[in-house]
């Protein structure tokens, strides 16, 4: 038993072995379209998302790495949590998500920007593709899990354009999408319902052990083959593709929000933010606030694993106390891809590529500490959006 699990019980995620992983690729794999005959407007569509994470104060004290990782651009958003066990290797666990959700990021600005939607060389082939490209240009060794959804503004349906949400899922992470629909008892109003949800990819049930994607060496794994994480990705990715409409909303998170909060009270936490009346002409929500419904669903996820006033623990989907675990968030809005939208992801992304070329690229870490604390507005991991000009609210709700 390692130093991590004595010290918190159910907290850590365990490392599963190749051959593990292997035998349960053909019951993990599953693959779903969900497809809506409704039409709208052809116009295409895109995340405005905020984003939060927190390390749990129990591993905080203990100086555990947080290995979650969130991403928040206008076409993909996503998770990746790394498993914490790698650090007992001496290896840093947050090192391969991080690199991992960069390179999907990059991969998406080249194929589904709706700009570049019919050039050749920006031809989208799909999220396992994807995924498998951004891990191929990965070096870190680590394990993560890891949870895409992408704004595919290229399906056709019955000769239309029809956006489509299309989600991958290897491990753990989980995620929830919500439409405003009128109430039952009152058509007048509407509320967020659930209508769509994935499921855990975990071997044998075990909480503690999600499918993965591996690099690592003998030392951690002497049946390591360099192939498994190509096949993991390649037959073991859960995918899923959803109608996407203006106001959806698109709640990801990694396993430490869903083993801690029911559906029910995720749907509620929302609700609280997002108040549309039926009819009204929609107005996208700002990135602040997106941001902040982040924070609330993981601070409720860390209540849960605090006793209340008589010395009992809160129910969770896992049993009472939840799990100790680092969490993160990603709230996403979808909204229309406008010109100004579109202008002001241009000038975020000819920033980064200045400051990639008048600093290190952040080869030296010295060179780019102040980078690192909060000017990437699109760096993995931060809750700041590309289209907020505000110095102030960028520190404030940058997640390093």
């Amino acid at each position: 038993m390692s130093d991590m699990e004595r010290a918190f019980g159910r907290s850590p995620t365990f490392l599963v072995g190749a051959e593990s992983q292997r035998h349960n690729l053909e019951q993990l794999q599953r693959r779903e379209q969900h497809l809506a005959e409704q039409y709208q407007k052809n116009k295409p569509l895109c995340f405005n998302a905020g984003a939060y994470q927190q390390t749990h104060p129990a591993k905080a004290a203990e100086g555990h790495i947080d290995a979650d990782v969130t991403l928040v651009s206008p076409m993909l958003v996503g998770v990746a949590d790394g498993v914490s066990q790698i650090a007992d290797y001496g290896l840093d666990p947050s090192e391969l998500p991080k690199e991992l959700l960069k390179a999907c990021e990059e991969l998406a600005m080249e194929q589904l920007m709706p700009e570049h939607m019919k050039m050749p060389q920006g031809l989208y082939k799909g999220p396992i593709p994807l995924m498998r490209e951004a891990y191929e240009a990965t070096e870190a060794l680590g394990s993560t899990t890891a949870l895409l959804a992408v704004l595919d503004n290229s399906t056709v349906i019955h000769g239309k354009l029809h956006p489509m949400i299309a989600v991958l899922s290897i491990g753990d992470c989980e995620i929830l999408v919500l439409r405003h629909l009128p109430r039952e008892n009152n058509p007048h109003e509407t509320t967020l319902e659930a209508i769509f949800h994935t499921e855990m990819q975990r071997i044998d049930g075990n909480a503690q052990c999600p499918l993965q994607i591996c690099r690592i060496d003998d030392r951690v794994d002497p049946d390591f083959d360099e192939r498994m994480p190509i096949e993991v990705i390649e037959r073991g990715s859960a995918v899923h593709c959803v109608s996407a409409y203006e106001g959806d909303i698109v709640v990801m998170g990694s396993d430490g929000v869903f083993d801690n909060l029911f559906l029910d009270e995720i749907v509620d936490i929302c609700n609280e933010f997002f108040v549309r009346e039926p009819g009204s002409k929609f107005v996208p929500t700002e990135q602040a606030l997106l941001a902040e419904v982040s924070r609330r669903v993981v601070e409720a996820c860390h209540a849960k694993t605090r006793p209340g006033p008589y010395g009992q623990y809160p129910d969770t989907p896992i049993g009472k106390g939840g799990k100790r675990d680092d969490t993160c968030c990603v709230v996403a809005e979808v909204c229309e891809w406008t010109e100004a939208r579109s202008e002001a992801w241009a000038r975020v992304r000819r920033q980064r590529r200045w400051r990639h070329l008048l600093t290190c690229g952040g080869s030296f870490k010295g060179c780019c500490e102040e980078d690192e604390e909060g000017s990437d507005p699109q760096a993995p991991g931060s809750a700041y959006s590309e289209y907020t000009d505000d110095e102030e609210e960028r520190s404030r709700c940058t997640i390093t």
